[in-house]
């Protein structure tokens, strides 16, 4: 049994039924899924950045990504309709409970000048999106074999109506807002 996903049936849980004055238990918002997505503009000239970014991406979640291809071409950027240009991967269950546990106990702290992370990025539907400037956070990756610095986003997907109460929630999880 994940550490997080215990914390949660136990203490987080009961909490939020607390404050929010819920009349079930099934009314508490979850974390549904968490989506880590990494765009890769340079794979338009590079193909082999792509394969690099997918094993990266591999190596984070522990989970095999789906590359994600252009909507549209566009000529500024050279791109055509269909072009590889990212790769992302959709965690849920046991997975999405360790990489959650990893990203806020070890990921988030290796931050330089690290102050928390930003209060208003939630989208009013109650889920919160980060963004994070280099893959060299996480443990997985060995920096000395990095050849390219690249950020992804990552999209924390809850049941929770509001804003509020998914704020509450990440709080209780231990997500390091700002003050």
């Amino acid at each position: 049994m994940n550490r997080l996903k215990e914390k949660f049936q136990q203490e987080i849980s009961p909490a939020l039924v607390s404050k929010f004055n819920y009349k079930s238990v099934m009314e508490v918002p979850k974390v549904e899924k968490i989506v880590v997505n990494m765009g890769i503009g340079d794979a338009v000239q590079n193909s082999k950045a792509l394969d690099v970014a997918v094993d990266e991406l591999t190596q984070i979640t522990g989970q095999k990504p789906v590359v994600t291809k252009a909507k549209k071409s566009i000529a500024g950027f050279r791109l055509r309709e269909g072009m590889p240009i990212g790769a992302k991967v959709t965690l849920r269950g046991e997975r999405m409970y360790q990489f959650l546990d990893k990203l806020i106990s070890v990921s988030l702290p290796r931050v330089r000048d690290f102050r928390g992370v930003s209060k208003k990025a939630f989208d009013g539907r109650g889920n919160y999106t980060l963004g994070v400037k280099e893959q060299l956070i996480f443990p997985e990756i060995d920096y000395d074999k990095v050849s390219k610095v690249r950020g992804m986003d990552i999209v924390i997907v809850t049941t929770a109506n509001t804003d509020e109460e998914a704020r509450e929630l990440l709080t209780q999880i231990g997500m390091p807002f700002q003050k």
